[in-house]
């Protein structure tokens, strides 16, 4: 059976924001992708249910507590995207305790992007505990996965 190279477009392209360098490097890479055509980008970040990002522990250098924090973090990145001129961006924060579980669970089914890009990189501390993110997601999703390093 052959596929048209349509069946293989990606149009609803989800990143997972977290702070850390490989998650820009992840939204720069779709911004990439999605820049000057009708596609939608959709910035994600998941916080922990007592308002503070579950990746803060992973990322020393970004920290911010409250959801209006998180909120003006998308929004920077949102702004910069249009500035390359993605056209389409919706920004979604959620809460949970696994930011992975999170974005697997319930961010997918509600948003229904059809391809997720997060950021690979390995984390120390603390973040031995939540393992890896990137792996779970890979493993998990119901959409493919593209880890960017």
């Amino acid at each position: 059976m052959s596929k048209s190279e349509n069946d293989f477009r990606f149009k609803r392209i989800m990143v997972g924001m977290d702070g850390s360098s490989d998650s820009v490097l992840a939204f720069r890479y779709a911004v990439s992708r999605v820049k000057n055509t009708d596609d939608l980008l959709i910035l994600c970040t998941v916080m922990s249910e007592r308002h503070e990002n579950v990746f803060q522990s992973l990322e020393p250098s970004f920290v911010y507590g409250e959801s209006d924090d998180a909120v003006k973090y998308l929004n920077k990145y949102k702004k910069f995207a249009e500035k390359q001129g993605v056209k389409h961006v919706k920004l979604v924060l959620d809460e949970g305790e696994s930011a992975g579980e999170v974005i697997i669970k319930d961010v997918i089914p509600h948003v229904e992007p059809d391809l997720l890009i997060i950021g690979s990189k390995s984390k120390k501390g603390i973040a031995k505990r939540f393992g890896s993110q990137a792996a779970y997601m890979a493993k998990y999703a119901n959409i493919p996965v593209m880890i960017v390093r």
